[in-house]
C-alpha cells in the first residue's frame, strides 16, 4: 500500500512539473513570437489599436489633437495634448486611458491578449520643457472584467526634444488588457498646465 501511494506521489509530482515546464515553455514561445503591437504610428493608422476615450480628473482641462503635424518623431503626424489646468471640474489633475473598447472601464469585455511584450516604448516631448507628469500607464482598469495586472513609470519631467520611454512588462501577466496606455499630471506639478506631444506608442 506505501508503495502504491508513494508511486501515485511520484507520478502526481511529474505530472506538476511537465505542466510547469509546459507553461514555461509555451510562455517563452509567446515572447520569442511577441510582434509589435502599436496603440499609435500615425493618425488613422491600420496599425493603431485602443482610443483615447478615458478622460479623467479634470477633464474639460483637456484638447487631443490626433493628427498634429508640429514635429512629429516619426511620419506625417504625432499627438498633441493640451492641460489648461483650470480646475473645471474641481480635481486638480487630469489624464487619459486608451481604452478598448473606447470608454470601457471594466464593466464589459474588451482588451486584448499582450502576452509575450515584454515593454511599451514610447516617445514624448513638451513645447517648452519642464512639463510635469506624473505618471505613465500599462493596465491597472478594474470592473467586472479587470485588466490582468499594470505597470508605470514616473514622475517624469519632459524636454523640448523627444525623448523614448520604457515601460517594462516582464513578468507582467498581460493576458488581458483593455487599457492599454495612460498617462496623469496634476495642477500642483503645472499650474500653467501643459502641451505635451506623443508619438509611436508600440508594445514590443
Amino acid at each position: 500500500m506505501k508503495k502504491l501511494l508513494s508511486l501515485a506521489a511520484a507520478v502526481l509530482l511529474m505530472s506538476s512539473a511537465t505542466a510547469a515546464f509546459a507553461q514555461r515553455t509555451k510562455t517563452v514561445s509567446q515572447a520569442s513570437t511577441f510582434r509589435p503591437f502599436a496603440v499609435y504610428v500615425e493618425n488613422n493608422s491600420k496599425e493603431n489599436h485602443y482610443a483615447p476615450s478615458g478622460w479623467m480628473g479634470d477633464y474639460g482641462d483637456l484638447k487631443i489633437n490626433l493628427a498634429s503635424t508640429e514635429m512629429p518623431r516619426s511620419g506625417n503626424t504625432c499627438m498633441k495634448i493640451t492641460y489648461s489646468a483650470k480646475m473645471t471640474q474641481g480635481a486638480g489633475w487630469a489624464g487619459i486611458y486608451w481604452q478598448q473598447p473606447a470608454n470601457n472601464w471594466g464593466e464589459k469585455k474588451g482588451g486584448y491578449d499582450l502576452t509575450g511584450a515584454t515593454k511599451l516604448s514610447f516617445w514624448a516631448r513638451g513645447a517648452v520643457g519642464g512639463e510635469k507628469i506624473a505618471e505613465f500607464k500599462v493596465g491597472g482598469i478594474t470592473g467586472e472584467f479587470p485588466d490582468s495586472d499594470s505597470q508605470s513609470v514616473g514622475p517624469i519631467e519632459l524636454t523640448k526634444e523627444w525623448q523614448k520611454y520604457t515601460i517594462n512588462l516582464k513578468d507582467k501577466d498581460m493576458s488581458h488588457i483593455i487599457g492599454g496606455f495612460c498617462w496623469a499630471a496634476s495642477k500642483d506639478d503645472n499650474p500653467n498646465g501643459f502641451i505635451m506631444y506623443l508619438d509611436d506608442v508600440i508594445y514590443e
